[in-house]
């Protein structure tokens, strides 16, 4: 259609909300359906931050909110860098954005040029790409295999980096591969950043306080100080706080881009949501109990998934550090055929058969960037997940 933007030629949607929205209406017609795709814990919001945003409503505060957010949240985010990170941040530094996503496109928005280069590891979440193209930059991919756990080395990056490269984007935990960066894998990558002074960093850290068993979680500008200064670090309570849909990301950063963001977002949303925000500031300095608790239900799911993927025939599953996420590989199936006589001959085709011989709705793994593998999110009871993995083991069982 002639009257719409070029820049739409350069996105695609988002594979994790179609399978999704898939899932919903193969239920709505009656079909059983386990839907494995959606990123979001399925436990309540904690009473604390529910209860705060209704003190919230009753105060009134329901008036437009500061663009980069209200005072005592973006004091809450500082003291949050400092107490969990070691990382000294004035409120001045910080801003708050309606989810991670809007910070993501704040940054790059003001800060790409045509030709401009983000190196993104690969595999990575669906929209990371897209918002780089949206913004008029260019994804330059690093490649990572299920061999180092999905993780980003010091060679492969020093390979994609140009005097065009811009901002290296990182996930840890990461969505999908739910791998996670020690002290010392920082370390390695921040010796190269260091090499490169004209390179920035964005760290995407929304999965935190989800690392399993002994893991310490670190983010890049807390291994490398040198690094602070060309380093935006963005966080949420979407994931920690079970707070997808009250919609807070924030992050901080040198004041002059934290201005820059600011800029934008004046123009584009102002402020997020006065509510949220201040239910916010309750999730991040009210009680942590909760967190810790869900995170060793998570932790149960996770080996549950992990163990029952690796009896199904085909099927290689390594454990991740952390996130809710498992990316088993399904190499050894592709060329496969079904009793129906239906070749796999991608990772698409294996998850599309599987929701239909089998009703389990998981996301295909070239959709982040790197297959043949595919995406389970294990935000779910482990009822469901035994279900689930018990009809995968059946469905590969059956190929031939």
């Amino acid at each position: 259609m002639a009257f719409l933007a070029d820049a739409l030629s350069r996105v695609k949607p988002s594979a994790t909300i179609a399978v999704t929205q898939k899932a919903r209406e193969l239920k709505s017609q009656g079909r059983d359906v386990i839907g494995l795709g959606a990123g979001e814990p399925d436990f309540d919001t904690p009473d604390n931050v529910k209860n705060a945003a209704i003190d919230a409503i009753k105060r009134g505060e329901t008036k437009y909110p500061p663009v980069s957010g209200i005072p005592e949240l973006r004091k809450a985010i500082a003291a949050k860098f400092k107490r969990e990170n070691n990382l000294d941040y004035t409120p001045e530094q910080t801003i708050v954005g309606t989810g991670g996503k809007q910070i993501l496109f704040n940054a790059f928005m003001a800060t790409l040029n045509p030709g401009d280069e983000v190196v993104i590891p690969r595999p990575y979440w669906v929209s990371y790409p897209e918002m780089v193209a949206i913004c008029g930059g260019t994804s330059v991919f690093a490649e990572t295999s299920i061999d180092n756990g999905f993780k980003l080395t010091a060679e492969a990056l020093e390979k994609v980096i140009t005097p065009k490269t811009k901002w290296l984007l990182m996930n840890s935990p990461s969505n999908p591969s739910g791998a996670a960066y020690t002290e010392a894998e920082l370390r390695a990558i921040a010796d190269v950043l260091l090499k490169h002074p004209h390179l920035w960093t964005l760290t995407d850290d929304m999965y935190e306080h989800l690392t399993y068993g002994d893991f310490v979680f670190r983010t890049i500008a807390e291994v490398e100080p040198k690094l602070y200064e060309r380093t935006l670090t963005m966080n949420g309570v979407s994931k920690a706080y079970a707070m997808t849909g009250w919609r807070i990301g924030y992050a901080a950063g040198p004041v002059a881009l934290i201005k820059a963001m600011d800029m934008i977002q004046g123009q584009q949303t102002s402020g997020a949501c006065t509510i949220a925000q201040w239910a916010a500031v309750e999730a991040l300095n009210g009680p942590q109990d909760f967190v810790a608790q869900n995170k060793a239900i998570f932790q149960g799911r996770r080996d549950l998934v992990v163990s029952m993927l690796n009896q199904a025939k085909g099927i290689s599953c390594p454990v991740p550090e952390g996130a809710f996420y498992v990316y088993p590989s399904c190499e050894a199936l592709i060329g496969k055929k079904t009793p129906e006589g239906k070749v796999i001959e991608t990772d698409e085709d294996f998850v599309s058969t599987l929701l239909e011989a089998e009703g389990v709705a998981v996301v295909h793994g070239s959709a982040f960037g790197l297959g043949p593998n595919f995406r389970i999110s294990y935000a779910t009871s482990e009822e469901l997940l035994e279900e689930a993995c018990n009809r995968i083991q059946r469905f590969t069982a059956s190929l031939v």
